[in-house]
């Protein structure tokens, strides 16, 4: 093996690595991004813990042997032109959302083009991307949900316990006006 096939061997390998750890990779095309945009857009990335590289389709392919992508023609039609790919490693949604974000009412000719996700072993179109995934609630808007639900029983169940005793009070105290009122 010569020294080029090795480099290109260790690239495929970390690719791979990331794309295992993902728990949501989505392809866009950068084309008419100028440097500044894309430095921003990595730093903005970071923040949500997402990694962004600008990658070869060809390694990408090399990247996805064995994996249920390999032979997929879904997939391997969005590796055309150029590619880079965002890495979401804890909130399947975090790079979806992040770079809806950043380019939230930017030009046309000013934003990424979304061409795919892989996640769960499935593809996911543009559209889904940006209509579903970017919209999807992170894990800390779900715990909250989830948190708030599950106390919403149990509050439910203090209130009507001591609404009874409320009322009794409420009650006693208008009879003792009332007949506070009589002996005045």
């Amino acid at each position: 093996m010569n020294a080029i096939s090795t480099h290109k061997e260790a690239q495929a390998k970390a690719l791979r690595e990331r794309f295992d750890r993902a728990t949501a990779s989505v392809l866009v095309d950068f084309v008419g991004l100028d440097v500044g945009t894309i430095t921003a857009l990595r730093a903005e990335l970071r923040k949500v813990g997402v990694d962004y590289a600008v990658v070869k389709n060809t390694l990408v392919e090399k990247a996805l042997l064995g994996t249920p992508f390999e032979d997929n023609q879904e997939f391997k039609t969005h590796l055309k032109g150029p590619t880079a790919v965002a890495w979401s490693y804890e909130d399947p949604s975090a790079a979806a959302k992040a770079i809806k974000a950043f380019f939230k009412g930017a030009d046309d000719d000013k934003k990424l083009t979304v061409k795919c996700a892989i996640m769960d072993s499935q593809v996911l179109s543009a559209a889904r991307v940006e209509g579903e995934l970017a919209n999807l609630p992170s894990k800390d808007e779900l715990r909250a949900m989830l948190l708030s639900t599950l106390m919403a029983g149990p509050s439910n169940l203090v209130r009507q316990l001591t609404a009874a005793g409320q009322q009794l009070t409420y009650a006693l105290s208008a009879r003792e006006r009332s007949l506070g009122a009589d002996q005045a």
